[in-house]
Order: C-alpha cells, then sequence, then structure tokens
C-alpha cells in the first residue's frame, strides 16, 4: 500500500503516516496517540480524513473524556440519543454513545444487541444530521461484529448517465421511525407506510460541501420514500439504487480489535454491522461530530 507523507509530531518525534486501504475508501493512520496530537498532526489527520472519509487509527488507550476531547477537535458534539429504555448512557456525559449488547441486571448499558445493524448513514432522519461519528472499541467478541463502509462517492459516480438524469431533482424521506438495528425509536409510534413515517426529507443527490463531490444520499433503506411518486414507483427506483451499495467494490471491511477506533464522514459514507454472537461482550463508545448545514 501506497504511504502518504505525514507530519512531524512534536509529542513523540514521529511521523504520522497515512496508509490507505486500497479500497474506495478509508485510511489507516499510524504512529500516532490520540491524546497527544499537536496541531500539526492534527492537521495531518483531518486532511486525511477529507480526502478518505473514514479513518482508523489502532492501539489507543481512551477515557470517555478523551474521546469527546479528541471528536471536539472536528466541532461541536452533538448529545447521544437516549436508550430504549428512556435513560442516558452515562451519567454527566450526554455526549457518549454505547453500542453493545451486554447486560447488567437485566438491563441493556447500551443500544444496537447483537443482531446486524443494516446499511445506514447515522441520523439522516433529522433535518440537520452529523457531519461525523467516531467508534472506540473498549471489548469485541471473538468473531463477528464486523464494520464495513460504504463510499456513496463511488456509488453514485458508477451509476449509469441516465439513471442519473433520473434521480438528479428527487428528493427522499429518510425515516425516523426504526434504528439501524430494527428497534422502534424512543417515543416514535412505528408504522411500516415511508408516506407517513415521521423523517426528514433530503435530496437523494447532494454535494459534499469540502470536497465539492457528489454523493447518493441515501440514508436507510427502511421505510424510505421519494417524495412525489407513487409508491410503487418509489419503491422499485429505491430497490435499482440499493443494488449499487450491496456491490463489494464500493466497500471497505473492519475486524476490530480492542483500542480501535474508526471515525468516518457520515455525509460521504454509508456503514453496517455484522451479526455476532449475544453471549460475546462487545462494547463501543461513539461520539457524533454536529452538523452545520443541511444536506443539498
Amino acid at each position: 500500500m501506497d504511504i502518504e507523507t505525514g507530519a512531524q509530531t512534536a509529542t513523540h518525534s514521529s511521523i504520522i503516516e497515512i496508509v490507505p486501504t486500497g479500497g474506495p475508501l478509508g485510511a489507516e493512520v499510524r504512529d500516532v496517540d490520540l491524546k497527544r496530537l499537536d496541531d500539526a498532526a492534527f492537521a495531518v489527520l483531518l486532511r486525511a480524513f477529507r480526502d478518505h472519509s473514514v479513518l482508523l487509527v489502532r492501539g489507543q488507550t481512551l477515557s470517555d473524556q478523551d474521546l469527546i476531547a479528541f471528536s471536539r477537535r472536528f466541532g461541536d458534539l452533538d448529545w447521544a440519543p437516549v436508550q430504549e429504555n428512556g435513560r442516558r448512557f452515562v451519567d454527566g456525559l450526554p455526549e457518549i454513545y454505547i453500542v453493545s449488547n451486554v447486560k447488567v441486571n437485566g438491563e441493556a448499558i447500551g443500544s444496537l444487541g447483537a443482531g446486524e445493524a443494516v446499511w445506514h448513514t447515522d441520523m439522516s432522519y433529522l433535518d440537520t444530521p452529523p457531519i461525523a461519528s467516531a467508534l472506540y472499541a473498549l471489548e469485541i467478541p471473538p468473531v463477528g461484529g464486523n464494520t464495513s463502509f460504504c463510499s456513496m462517492y463511488a456509488v453514485y459516480d458508477a451509476l449509469p448517465a441516465d439513471l442519473k438524469r433520473r434521480i438528479a431533482d428527487l428528493k427522499i424521506k429518510h425515516d425516523g421511525t426504526y434504528n439501524s438495528g430494527g428497534f422502534v425509536r424512543q417515543g416514535v409510534t412505528p408504522t411500516d407506510d415511508p408516506r407517513t413515517s415521521p423523517g426528514a426529507v433530503h435530496p437523494l443527490v447532494c454535494t459534499h460541501p469540502e470536497s465539492g463531490r457528489q454523493m447518493l444520499y441515501l440514508g436507510r433503506r427502511r421505510n424510505a420514500y421519494l417524495v412525489g411518486l407513487e409508491l410503487a414507483s418509489s419503491e422499485a427506483l429505491l430497490d435499482e439504487l440499493w443494488t449499487y451499495v450491496a456491490r463489494s467494490e464500493f466497500a471497505w471491511e473492519h475486524a476490530w480489535k480492542v483500542g480501535d477506533l474508526v471515525i468516518w464522514d457520515n455525509r460521504s459514507t454509508m456503514h453496517r454491522r455484522d451479526p455476532f454472537d449475544d453471549h460475546a461482550r462487545r462494547i463501543m463508545h461513539r461520539t457524533q461530530i454536529k452538523g452545520s448545514q443541511r444536506p443539498r
């Protein structure tokens, strides 16, 4: 793999290496301690984030406060949504969202369980979705639970010209009924009619505010609706678009290790998670960088 130029860091006198995955997106950042990241090193990391959409940093030892401090360098943070049981995840640290199947005294400490998390963009059902998400591995199962990322730049670029013309001015409703694990969101009355379900309406084809590149902005499949079309026509066109998402050449899969941190651009990517044995433990802590504008 090619190793891109890095920057000298004053903290531990080494060069940050940016090593692309070789796939359509993603790069590993090497030789860095995220707790001791000076401004020059962070500038290299930020440029790599904009170039590759997903960054992996291995071997970190981060407290929740460290994770919050690192994430804030990208922008203001969202508060995590409440759990399915209506409670916050970490007392005093509302920025922390726990993704876990672990239960204590019969009560889940986090969300999404051990099942598959389908392809999605985080919280696209909001008018102003988050810019990025960072996920840090504390405990992982021996098998399963891998996370895959899909480049929505690459998906859009691969669409035939006639399909691009058909979708150029369409808008899509991003459903807010269910999360990526299939659970009904707190305070939402479930419905399976995408025309009446809650959610935000965004352009189907968006332009990234920093790269200027066009991308497909699908969000997730369940309950999505192309505004103004007959329901059957919306379903058929969405099914056609999702066949491109399913193609492996647009994705990169990450097998987690404890101490891994992955941060991804929530605008230009989607992600999914493999299921794993519910008897195994998986604990991940997540932060979200607050959105600054609606997709457009």
